[in-house]
């Protein structure tokens, strides 16, 4: 199968990295011509235009900044519809607005195409290995035909339904971690201005029931000063309007929502779209006139776990729990 990629950004390029770590026939597409040469040089074949690489390829899959990007991708002139026929599969990678999801895959549809939402969570450290999650979205023929790529890409793989569920799944998950990285900030805050040890506040919070995925990640990070976690402000801000769009849509008064995209428009002002979204702590230690760091957390996250295959994770039934009592 030839697979054809458009979009080496932080996650993009280490998902189309996989790949070609795994023996894939690879072709790339990217706006930076520097980045598209690097994975030449890793052995991936150069597609001029999106819709060349359409043509050339069997499974081609997108991963955009924004709905916006992904539709202008897909739909030019030159676009990846115009090359699409019928037996081909498109992957939209990127995280999305479900509507327009749907809207474009319609489109994809009328060429003979085939299309399947497979948004990925877990962090650029875990995209870089292979070990990250996926959603896939759509029916399920599309989806077992192309779950040996999809567990190249990540470990673990969840069909969550029709078109459209796993788009609103990702920004539902992308909201609870900007929540806990608001929260964690302040808590960490807390604790430096309280005189704590912040490499004992770490390994509190890490073993409590205050833990969570966010701050076995991203608190390291802001307690090394580095504040990279390879995710900008303006990617929360999208993500999360994208979640909170979708509730007012359903007529749901969010609280903690709008809040949440205060405090990212005033740290967006502040220092920058595209600053690190963990430095958001930095608003509260200006604020404070203190710095929340530790000793010995790493500039930049790994995986430390090794690369594996992935596999299909299926959702456990009440019927199929008490089966298993």
């Amino acid at each position: 199968m030839k697979i054809g990629f458009v979009g080496l950004g932080n996650v993009g390029g280490k998902l189309a990295a996989s790949l070609l770590r795994n023996g894939h026939d690879v072709t790339v597409r990217d706006l930076d011509p520097q980045l598209v040469q690097t994975f030449i040089d890793q052995g991936a074949s150069r597609a001029d235009s999106p819709r060349a690489l359409a043509e050339a390829c069997d499974l081609i899959i997108t991963c955009l900044p924004s709905p916006a990007a992904c539709s202008a991708v897909m739909e030019a002139e030159d676009g990846i519809i115009a090359g699409l026929s019928e037996g081909k599969v498109w992957l939209e990678m990127s995280t999305t607005d479900d509507k327009e999801l749907i809207r474009i895959a319609d489109r994809v549809h009328e060429t003979g195409a085939m299309a399947m939402e497979t948004p990925v969570s877990g962090g650029c450290h875990r995209a870089a290995t292979g070990n990250i999650s996926i959603f896939a979205g759509g029916d399920r023929a599309t989806f077992d035909r192309v779950l040996p790529v999809l567990t190249t890409l990540g470990r673990r793989v969840l069909h969550t339904g029709p078109l459209g569920s796993a788009s609103v799944l990702k920004v539902l998950t992308n909201y609870l971690a900007t929540a806990n990285l608001c929260s964690l900030a302040e808590a960490l805050t807390v604790a430096r201005k309280a005189g704590m040890d912040m490499n004992t506040t770490y390994e509190a919070i890490r073993i409590s029931s205050g833990n969570s995925f966010v701050h076995e990640t991203e608190s390291q990070v802001i307690l090394n000063g580095s504040r990279n976690i390879s995710f900008t402000m303006d990617l929360v801000l999208k993500d999360v309007g994208l979640f909170d769009s979708l509730a007012r849509s359903l007529d749901i008064p969010l609280e903690i929502s709008p809040l949440l995209l205060d405090i990212f428009h005033d740290g967006q002002e502040a220092f920058g779209a595209r600053e690190w979204s963990s430095n958001i702590i930095r608003r509260l230690e200006e604020r404070c006139d203190i710095k929340v760091l530790g000793e010995g957390f790493p500039a930049e996250l790994t995986d430390d776990e090794p690369e594996e295959v992935g596999h299909e994770v299926h959702v456990r039934t009440q019927q199929a729990t008490e089966a298993s009592r």
